[in-house]
């Protein structure tokens, strides 16, 4: 994000220079407010250059007129929001970035008046969430910049009707702008830059925003007995590392709320090692870790009325002389015994102690993991929604009515004794992969030994996190996915 972007709220006025953004339905017609304000050539010239361009209005569609006539700015941008039935479901923080993505001039003035459409402080506060998304690269490790892309503009003016109380609402965005930035920058990180000490590094700066941060070494997880995820760690030179963040905004006797990331920093499959096409993606194995701390640092900084650990596994899977092995079998933290089938199988190793610590230690109202867990995730439900494996309906059903005010949508999957079956083993207590079918499933499974009576989620966002789809309000690899999903869910559920 550039630094000299700067983000403004005024009342409606004149708009003289500039680009001009405005919004039409599927009529081609701005409101009258709107009208009035840009004159009737300018309504005139919309409809004529409409016709040109074959413009219907249509959601996120847009239109381009330079030096239009009646008008002293340098370009008026035509924004569809489609008719009736479109509106209803407007994903006003997409709408954000599309606004972002369309504009070049050095100032911009969007005025935030749409047909058939209340724009509230909060869809006012989600639309310039929405243009500080879109503007995000990474490019820290480009010694020559690309200038070409939003970096010519400066400063954009959100027009809307009461100022004051949008940036008041906006604020709290900010916030959550801040820790999905930091996901994302966490997911994009070479794999050379962090390692599992860089990233408990990066959790211990939450500290200035409040946040109390403890750091076990594969000492103190050796005397904790955490053997599953010291287990995938053994095969690297640099040590594991678990990071538990607590965020107290609470009141005092609360129970805390939790939340648990996979932190692979790189995975090549250890002994079971992957093919090499594509492996270098395998950095982004600890996107369930960087939402966790994004998250931590989203409601530290908005300095959310709740209680709140965070608690993250960081590894790095490799295959020296040192890894472990299929055939080996390990013991939890819980005292269950667990043999490893495949080595590829490490992300809920890595969980199966840090889920057992967190729910041992804290006993809290509920526990969410979310994980780079599965490829199986993606053939039941590509890049599309993240998959949501619960013990718990009322938790459930949250994180899916979160999700679907968010966008980042999540699909419940079936969890039970079948799949339980899968993963019992001749050897142990259970094995760590149950095959080729149902492999989502038979994972979840087994997370849920370690969970015992505590109301759990657990989301696999191998489809989701990494390697996203472009989006209006993602444009890069990595999109930080899951920080305003449990924000939400926070603010919309667990804030005194």
């Amino acid at each position: 994000m550039a630094d000299s972007f700067k983000i403004d709220f005024q009342p409606p006025g004149k708009v003289e220079s500039g680009d001009l953004i405005v919004f039409v339905g599927d009529n081609l017609k701005p409101t009258p407010a709107v009208a009035k304000q840009i004159g009737s050539k300018a309504v005139d010239l919309i409809a004529k250059a409409a016709a040109a361009e074959n413009f219907k209005g249509k959601p996120k569609s847009a239109m381009t007129i330079v030096v239009p006539n009646g008008l002293t700015v340098d370009r008026l941008i035509v924004i569809g929001v489609g008719g009736e039935k479109d509106r209803k479901d407007m994903d006003f923080v997409q709408l954000g970035g599309l606004i972002s993505g369309k504009t070049n001039g050095k100032t911009a003035t969007a005025v935030l008046d749409l047909p058939g459409i209340e724009v509230s402080s909060d869809a006012a506060a989600d639309i310039a969430l929405g243009v500080q998304l879109r503007r995000y690269s990474f490019d820290r490790y480009k010694t020559k910049k690309d200038d070409n892309e939003q970096k010519g503009i400066t400063r954009l003016i959100l027009s809307v009707a009461d100022p004051a109380a949008v940036k008041k609402t906006y604020k709290a965005r900010e916030s959550v702008l801040q820790g999905i930035t930091l996901a994302r920058d966490l997911v994009n990180e070479p794999p050379n830059v962090l390692g599992p000490q860089e990233f408990a590094a990066r959790a211990q700066a939450l500290t200035k925003l409040g946040v109390e941060v403890e750091i076990l070494d594969d000492k103190a997880m050796k005397k904790l007995g955490m053997g599953a995820l010291l287990g995938v760690a053994q095969g690297s030179a640099r040590g594991g590392r678990v990071a538990i963040m607590r965020w107290k905004g609470g009141k005092a006797n609360d129970k805390p709320i939790a939340f648990i990331g996979k932190g692979v920093v790189f995975d090549t499959g250890g002994i079971s090692i992957k093919p090499a096409a594509g492996m270098e993606d395998m950095k982004g194995d600890m996107a369930g870790a960087a939402c966790v701390v994004g998250l931590m640092h989203a409601l530290a900084s908005r300095k959310a009325k709740a209680n709140v650990v965070g608690a993250i596994g960081l590894v790095e899977n490799m295959p020296d002389g040192n890894a472990q092995r299929p055939g080996d079998i390990v013991t939890t933290m819980s005292g269950q015994t667990i043999e490893i089938i495949n080595t590829d199988a490490e992300g809920r190793l890595v969980l199966a102690d840090v889920l057992w610590y967190v729910q041992d230690r804290f006993k809290p109202k509920f526990m969410i993991d979310l994980a780079t867990l599965t490829g199986a995730i993606l053939v039941a439900l590509a890049q599309e929604y993240a998959g949501l494996f619960s013990n718990d309906d009322e938790l459930a059903e949250r994180l899916t009515a979160a999700g679907k005010a968010t966008g980042e949508r999540v699909w419940r999957m079936p969890i039970g004794p079948e799949f339980d079956k899968m993963i019992e083993s001749k050897f142990a207590d259970m094995k760590n992969t149950g095959g080729r079918f149902g492999g989502s499933s038979s994972a979840a499974a087994l997370l849920q030994r370690f969970v015992n009576d505590t109301p759990w989620a657990h989301l696999d966002i191998a489809g989701t996190a990494m390697g996203s789809p472009q989006t209006e309000i993602s444009r890069g690899w990595a999109s930080g996915w899951g920080v305003r999903l449990l924000d939400r869910l926070v603010r919309d559920h667990y804030e005194g």
